[in-house]
């Protein structure tokens, strides 16, 4: 019986996005196959996770692309980012959490290529006048990914809505904490 790889990764993402401390027996027995297969296609917890990575930056590069960054106003292409992506959240919240991914010299340059064209998004915005331009677009940039990992967790623990990730997201980003009170009239 042949493994569909895909399958094993998706299930591997599903689980490692809920409890990401799972050991690889659990891997396997979520993806309905042993541990000895599991460790024909993934010797380890790195190789496993080096897959997901590749299949994290694909997810986020065809969410990129569907999101059409270029088109309309630079807040527009951030909701359709934010939209295009939610998908693959929980996994991206995984990747997040996992340093060896973003540390030394073997960093995947997917991840760069990604930033890069979220920040030309933030630099657009600026350029624009839309967003502010106290905050750097890889500051932007990364509040992004926080936002997008804090979301999932938040939809995954049930603490949050589902239907309410796109909007949470996109207001805070774009929006900030701050109450922006009406201006005080005079007598008032």
């Amino acid at each position: 019986m042949a493994v569909d790889r895909d399958h094993v990764l998706r299930s591997a993402a599903a689980l490692l996005t809920r409890k990401s401390t799972a050991t690889m027996d659990e891997v396997a027995k979520s993806a309905g196959i042993s541990r000895a297969t599991l460790h024909r296609h993934f010797a380890g917890r790195d190789a496993l996770v080096r897959a997901l990575e590749a299949l994290g930056i694909a997810e986020c590069e065809a969410a990129l692309d569907a999101a059409g960054l270029d088109d309309g106003t630079a807040a527009d292409a951030v909701r359709r980012l934010v939209r295009e992506i939610e998908p693959a959240a929980g996994l991206l919240a995984f990747l997040y959490t996992e340093n060896q991914l973003f540390e030394g010299e073997e960093q995947n340059a997917g991840w760069t290529r990604i930033d890069d064209r979220i920040a030309a998004l933030f630099r657009r915005g600026q350029s624009s006048g839309e967003f502010r331009i106290d905050l750097t677009p890889a500051w932007l940039t990364e509040a992004l990914y926080g936002l997008l990992a804090s979301g999932a967790w938040l939809v995954q623990s049930g603490k949050g809505a589902p239907k309410d990730f796109q909007h949470m997201i996109v207001e805070l980003l774009l929006g900030g904490a701050l109450r922006h009170h009406a201006p005080r009239r005079e007598g008032s």
